[in-house]
């Protein structure tokens, strides 16, 4: 777990790591805010492609194989992304960077499912959401660090050490724990999947700077969602799918992917937009800002495994409906910010906010994935990390296209002052994120433990 975990922690990290340094790498390559901006969006456009294959590739090679190969992209990519000398060279870098990722977020899930038992599973998911919240929230605090005190190559060469770490403990220690089965790989679903979530992705992704009506943006997004269909119904009559969909066919599997995508789809945008209000609303500085986000990340890195052992001893709803409240109330006080916030007062509620999103964030992918038989284990797995990577794609979409949409309309119709117009714009998005974190704290009504 440690191998797995390590590698899984750094590949999250650089998720968000470089999007604090896209401006100045925009100036170093020469290249425009929407080039420079693929950096973060081929990331997860990879993760997108590549997730939803795994639960194939996982009964179809060992853990070992699929580790290695992981650990392998993860080192590559790094590596190549460090020493790049031109903008394309850094995209690919980061591009087989996310292949890494997206082979070890689902092979992490699955070696938990497979070694622990069920009573047990929560604690493990825990330290797992611990990993899955501390990477990203980290990462723009260590980068901000790193860009003042360094030159933006260092942003992936402090990663190697830890790679190279996972990549001997995990060739030491670890065992093959998955089924392995003759499945064969079936190429249009493979081409359907590529085109349906790369689709959708790609269109709400470049919506930002093309706009939410432009041809490129609508065309792409129907034909993935048409893509989906086909492949959703493909899928279905087939005798050995890729991505079996009877998971569906189980009512409390159902509501948790619904109560993870609201999850994702807030968590990731808030990551974005809360350093963006900060930054031009209240006019601090990067590394500040890192800094005033980090004790409701580190403080959630401490207590995700004890909630992940409250979840184990006394059930998914006495961890998962409290942590819905927190997110609610936390938005409920994001959206009186304005442009005279004390500090303070944003520190405590991102505390707030972050012991919520911990106890629901692991809690509900346990019990979602506890909800399923045995069999479907890798299908469960790969369909809800599929739907957390396209829920974050779109969050930080949606939300950045509202906060822009909010800002230009108040500079246009109401008064000429940026800064007040990023508080208007933000206070817009955290009612959005307010209205979101209600219907999770109704659905968390409904959670129960699987039989």
């Amino acid at each position: 777990m440690i191998a797995l975990l390590v590698a899984g922690f750094v590949g999250l990290f650089s998720e968000t790591a470089l999007n604090i340094a896209l401006g100045d790498l925009g100036q170093i390559f020469n290249v425009n805010a929407t080039t420079i901006q693929w950096l973060a969006t081929g990331y997860f456009l990879t993760l997108g492609i590549l997730v939803p294959v795994t639960g194939i590739l996982m009964q179809k090679f060992t853990t070992r194989q699929m580790f290695m190969v992981s650990i392998l992209l993860s080192i590559i990519g790094t590596v190549l992304a460090a020493i790049a000398p031109v903008f394309s060279i850094l995209l690919v870098g980061r591009i087989i960077q996310a292949a890494g990722l997206a082979i070890n977020l689902p092979l992490t899930q699955n070696v938990i499912f497979t070694i622990f038992p069920a009573n047990k599973r929560g604690a493990a998911m825990g330290v797992m959401g611990l990993v899955m919240l501390a990477g990203p929230a980290l990462g723009p605090t260590i980068a901000g660090l790193i860009l003042d005190t360094l030159s933006w190559h260092w942003i992936f060469w402090v990663t190697i050490p830890f790679l190279l770490f996972s990549f001997i403990f995990g060739f030491i220690y670890l065992p093959n724990v998955n089924e392995i089965r003759q499945v064969s790989i079936d190429k249009l679903s493979v081409i359907l999947s590529t085109i349906g979530f790369g689709g959708i992705v790609y269109g709400v992704s470049v919506s930002g700077e093309l706009g939410w009506t432009n041809a490129t943006v609508m065309g792409t997004i129907i034909v993935g969602f048409i893509a989906l269909i086909i492949f959703a119904v493909r899928q279905t009559k087939m005798d050995s799918p890729m991505l079996n969909l009877k998971a569906f066919t189980f009512p409390l599997f159902v509501l948790g992917v619904i109560m993870s995508f609201i999850t994702f789809f807030n968590m990731l945008s808030m990551l974005v937009i809360l350093p963006m209000y900060m930054q031009m609303a209240l006019v601090i500085a990067a590394f500040t800002t890192g800094l005033v986000l980090l004790p409701g990340s580190l403080l959630n890195c401490v207590l995700a495994p004890t909630i992940g052992r409250l979840f184990d001893k006394y059930g998914p709803k006495a961890v998962i409906t409290p942590g819905t409240i927190l997110v609610a109330i936390a938005y409920g006080l994001y959206a009186q910010f304005g442009t005279e916030t004390a500090l303070w007062m944003i520190v405590v509620t991102h505390i707030i906010m972050m012991l919520g999103v911990g106890a629901v964030l692991a809690s509900v992918q346990t019990n979602t994935l506890n909800s399923l038989p045995k069999q479907y284990y890798p299908d469960g797995i790969a369909i809800t990390q599929t739907i957390q990577q396209v829920a974050g794609a779109i969050g930080i979409a949606v939300m950045v296209s509202v906060l822009a949409a909010k800002q230009n309309s108040y500079m246009a119709n109401i008064a000429n002052v940026p800064t007040e117009a990023a508080a208007m714009g933000s206070e817009l998005v955290f009612q959005i994120g307010l209205g979101l974190a209600v219907v999770n704290v109704v659905l968390s009504f409904f959670i129960k433990k699987p039989e």
